[in-house]
């Protein structure tokens, strides 16, 4: 087998989601036209298809970094899609024609989510990705392929992890306020909590832990900090 042959037939999408202190964002790329200099309309999840010689976590790794520039990020697979209408669309065949050896090919993908501060990566994309955007999730397009469902499906997983796992506090400062965790929890699970029953739930987990510290050069009356212990970090 040569090497780097590639699987037309198995692909891996990633769904990379940051927080803007606000709302939850997603990492999508806008794709160029084959080797042409026009930059494809439609906007999709980072993704591609596989070598022959490498495991889908090896594939999912190089792809993200590939298209956007991000590396080292832990990736945690998701679902597995393989609708056979999944590539039927006519701009997405369209496209595909401009890029693959064998664009008909059905296409079975693995996708990958993570959860990461886009404050501490530089994008820089490269390959058939001419730009990698971050989008409000309320704000996402119609996306190619089937990606808006990789997408939905990405955002379920990661609501029903949430409370068991310590996902999301690497978004938020080493030191934070309950208003902050509250923001950061109210986009993860598109949600509005009562202030007060949040803070007595939170606080009973024991891994929020408090310092004797209080916020600086602020305007409003300081609010006191916490910090995240994951060693102590059980299930709510």
């Amino acid at each position: 087998m040569p090497q780097h042959a590639i699987n037309p037939n198995v692909s891996v999408d990633c769904v990379i989601f940051s927080f803007n202190n606000q709302e939850l964002e997603v990492l999508l790329i806008e794709r160029s036209a084959g080797n042409t200099d026009k930059v494809d309309e439609i906007k999709a999840l980072p993704g591609n298809l596989i070598y022959e010689d490498e495991t889908l976590d090896c594939a999912a790794e190089r792809v993200l970094t590939e298209l956007t520039g991000l590396e080292n990020i832990f990736l945690e697979q998701v679902y597995t899609f393989g609708d056979p209408d999944r590539i039927s669309k006519k701009h997405d065949q369209d496209w595909l024609r401009s890029i693959r050896a064998h664009p008909e090919a059905r296409v079975i993908t693995v996708a990958y989510t993570s959860l990461i501060n886009k404050e501490r990566f530089n994008l820089t994309p490269s390959s058939f990705a001419r730009n990698a955007v971050w989008v409000k999730v309320k704000d996402v397009p119609q996306l190619g392929f089937d990606h808006n469902d990789i997408l939905e499906k990405a955002l379920d997983h990661l609501k029903q992890k949430i409370y068991i796992k310590p996902l999301g506090y690497e978004l938020l400062p080493d030191r934070f306020t309950l208003a902050q965790l509250q923001k950061l929890y109210e986009a993860i699970l598109d949600d509005k909590f009562d202030k007060r029953n949040f803070r007595r739930k939170i606080l009973r987990t024991y891994f929020i832990v408090p310092l004797n510290e209080k916020q600086q050069g602020v305007a409003h009356k300081p609010a006191g900090l916490y910090r995240f212990d994951k060693s102590l970090f059980h299930q709510m």
